[in-house]
């Protein structure tokens, strides 16, 4: 026997028993034919259907329930074209108006066309304008505007009494890190989109000066105000800026927190035009690892409060310089814009219940969440006349005062402020203060109270110096 036929005789007989093998113990023609219909040969046509109960995963249900609240806003506004003085004084050649126009996104939260958005989509608007996604037009106006916050809330103007689609505001605060959300919003003037991704982050506290919810999902310019919304269709926060070089989504944005959303909506619908933030009348400094380390602590946490404003509520609490907050109603404090944070969310006159250390020691205080003093009183006062001063508002400064110019009541507890300037024109402007300036002295003479600096100006002068600080530096000039 050739070589050839000793294989294939032993390749015969191996198959033979691997077959048998296989089989249910029968003859090796019957194990043969029971296994072929087991499926190695080819199914027919008629043995082969559609699923009877197939699924698709897919986002679109809770699309489809939440997108006809998400809006276009379009703020227009009207502004003066800045012109050179050299050209204006020599040439006559006058300032002129020019139209600046703004699209960003919104939310729909009441049945009655309560919407919010970001403060910086409407700043600088006379005429608001929302679209819905069936591309129906309406007017609006502006309820509360707060820059703070960047949350703005403004009422669809609608002369029937219609009824509008709503997105829920969550309640909880159950997000956790890895929680599927959708973007909706009008990036680029394109139209309603939809992206999708994970909340990346919670609790970014330094991106700005607030406390944000940091998604992957999509964001670019025009979703601003937009919604980002969970899986159980709510409205977890207001998409507010991104992390870009070029402008564009790199898959690190910013949402403002559902809680702080509801607070400012519920501002506006209870008919004040203002927000008012709550105040305690501290700061500190997040405690480091070195810091934690010479205070004996095992972890770095809380926050070291360096400064108590005297009569403030923290000072009446019982809080004193070298104290650390680790919580504040309940949730914890890791820096600075996470105390300022927590403390937005409460109400006012509200006692808050403090756990922090004292040389190394637990301490529980209660501290009442106030407004921020208003006094001094503010005594606004138009400034006129050929001095340094004309065309200037001048006001006295208050911690009252201060949180509403997002100044930083410590550095500046007291003093003159220049509110605003009323042209560009003006005396005060050509000499170069600006709104913001803290009035320091003038002629050698301290300034304490807008009373001083009008009786200053009134009396006139042949020359003046004057002290002003600005941005925490002295600077002082002298005009003829």
């Amino acid at each position: 026997m050739t070589l050839r036929a000793r294989f294939l005789a032993s390749l015969f007989l191996t198959t033979g028993v691997t077959l048998a093998a296989c089989g249910p113990g029968h003859s090796q023609e019957s194990s043969t034919q029971s296994f072929a219909g087991q499926g190695f040969n080819a199914a027919t046509t008629e043995q082969r259907k559609v699923p009877e109960q197939g699924y698709k995963a897919s986002f679109a249900p809770i699309v489809k329930a939440v997108a006809p609240a998400v809006v276009n806003v379009y703020a227009v506004g009207v502004v003066r074209q800045q012109v050179d003085p050299f050209w204006s004084m020599f040439y006559g050649i006058q300032p002129r108006q020019q139209v600046q126009k703004s699209l960003g996104s919104g939310v729909i939260v009441r049945p009655n066309g309560i919407v919010v958005t970001n403060n910086h989509v409407i700043a600088g608007g006379q005429q608001f304008m929302v679209v819905l996604n069936n591309r129906r037009e309406y007017p609006a106006e502006v309820l509360l505007a707060d820059a703070r916050s960047d949350l703005a809330v403004i009422k669809i103007d609608t002369k029937d009494a219609e009824t509008f689609p709503t997105l829920a505001i969550d309640d909880g605060h159950d997000q956790q890190v890895g929680d599927l959300v959708l973007a909706i919003g009008n990036p680029f003037g394109v139209g309603q989109t939809v992206t999708n991704g994970i909340i990346s982050a919670l609790d970014r506290t330094d991106v700005g000066e607030g406390s944000y919810i940091q998604t992957d999902a999509a964001i670019n310019p025009g979703n601003s105000g937009g919604a980002l919304v969970d899986m159980n269709g709510k409205l977890i926060g207001i998409n507010s800026m991104i992390l870009s070089g070029a402008g564009q989504s790199s898959g690190v944005g910013f949402a403002i927190p559902a809680p702080l959303v509801r607070r400012v909506v519920d501002t506006a619908v209870g008919g004040s035009a203002h927000l008012v933030h709550p105040w305690l009348g501290a700061k500190g400094d997040t405690v480091t690892s070195d810091i934690a380390k010479s205070l004996g602590m095992d972890q770095p946490q809380g926050v070291l409060i360096s400064d108590v404003y005297k009569g403030g509520p923290a000072d009446a609490g019982g809080l004193r310089t070298g104290d650390i907050i680790l919580k504040l109603d309940g949730a914890p404090v890791n820096d600075q814009a996470s105390l300022r944070y927590q403390t937005e969310l409460l109400a006012l006159n509200q006692s808050v219940d403090v756990q922090g250390l004292r040389n190394g020691k637990p301490i529980d205080l209660k501290i009442k969440a106030e407004a921020p003093s208003a006094n001094p009183l503010r005594d606004e006062r138009a400034l006129s006349g050929r001095n340094p001063f004309g065309g200037a508002h001048v006001v006295n400064l208050s911690p009252a005062v201060a949180d509403e110019l997002g100044i930083d009541p410590f550095n500046a507890p007291h003093g003159v402020m220049i509110a605003k300037i009323d042209a560009t024109d003006a005396y005060a402007a050509s000499v170069g203060l600006q709104p913001g300036d803290i009035v320091r002295e003038v002629n050698g003479r301290q300034i304490n109270s807008t009373a001083d600096l009008q009786a200053i100006v009134n009396a006139g002068a042949r020359g003046w110096r004057v002290t002003i600080q600005r941005g925490g530096q002295m600077i002082t000039a002298q005009f003829g």
